[in-house]
């Protein structure tokens, strides 16, 4: 099962980051634009344990529905989304929030997912994992114009990584 990685730097307390992270409403202005991601919540979701919460997104330009269940709320250190209904066969995203000794903030994401139609979705494996590059880079990139970082400079994101579990 292939496993993203990433980790990312802001220059915000936990306080201030990881609400941000926990409302739904910020991830289209996190998202690229040729995803056309939209929450389909009529009204502000609360999130907990158990909260679902459902998409509308275009891969290769067709339209998927994406439910996603909030299975694990631990705020303000951590939570776990998994896809109950989607493109992929499993999806399980954990983001993980780490105040740093300078008052900053160390976010990691842990993506494990397996791709559908095994074993032919494998044949699929490289252009997925380019596609969540670009995806989790262009979130770095709009951080530090949707945060207000105001004087402390931008964010630092490391590498995105793919493992294998």
């Amino acid at each position: 099962m292939p496993i993203l990685f990433t980790e990312t730097l802001i220059p915000l307390p936990r306080e201030e980051v990881f609400p941000f992270f926990a409302d739904p409403a910020n991830l289209r202005a996190l998202t690229p634009p040729q995803l056309h991601l939209r929450i389909l919540e009529p009204g502000k979701v609360s999130m907990e344990e158990g909260a679902r919460i459902n998409y509308r997104i275009r891969l290769l330009g067709i339209p998927q529905r994406w439910q996603s269940r909030i299975a694990v709320w631990e705020p303000p250190e951590r939570f776990a989304d998994e896809q109950t209904k989607g493109p992929y066969r499993s999806w399980w995203h954990t983001h993980t929030f780490e105040e740093t000794a300078e008052g900053q903030t160390r976010m990691s994401d842990h993506v494990a997912y397996e791709l559908p139609f095994p074993p032919w979705g494998r044949v699929g494996g490289p252009f997925v994992r380019w596609q969540l590059r670009g995806i989790f880079r262009y979130r770095t990139r709009r951080l530090g114009e949707v945060l207000p970082l105001g004087e402390r400079g931008g964010v630092v994101a490391g590498p995105v990584e793919f493992r294998t579990a």
